[in-house]
């Protein structure tokens, strides 16, 4: 089973987007901390006030957003799309042609990425 931590603003304004790409809640830990799942992936949503939100010894401060993204395959792009719009999600992109497939940026509640990918039909 893979693991991902993102770091959100507020779990509960999360989960809406996350179960509507499928995750569905394992465990939840508090307001500020949350276990989803889908398929073999494991997704931790870390909220103010958890251990992966406290100040570094440097000073800074772990926050949501970037680059670095979890990739969620999709069967149909243009439907997963319509549904994430439906939520009132933010694009990063439009969707894109690559080797492998379409993909596409979708932001969660937090600025955090997640890229919809779609592949490529032989």
């Amino acid at each position: 089973m893979a693991l991902v931590r993102y770091l959100v603003k507020d779990v509960d304004a999360s989960m809406p987007f996350y179960t509507s790409l499928g995750f569905k809640e394992k465990e939840r830990w508090g307001p500020p901390f949350v276990i989803l799942e889908r398929d073999d992936l494991q997704l931790w949503l870390s909220g103010p006030g958890t251990s992966a939100a406290k100040p570094l010894a440097d000073g800074s401060l772990p926050s949501p957003g970037g680059w670095n993204r979890l990739v969620l395959q999709v069967d149909d792009l243009d439907e997963a799309i319509s549904a994430m719009r439906a939520t009132g999600a933010r694009f990063r992109s439009e969707p894109v042609l690559g080797p492998g497939g379409r993909q596409v940026l979708v932001e969660d509640p937090s600025g955090n990425p997640i890229e919809l990918f779609e592949a490529r039909r032989e």
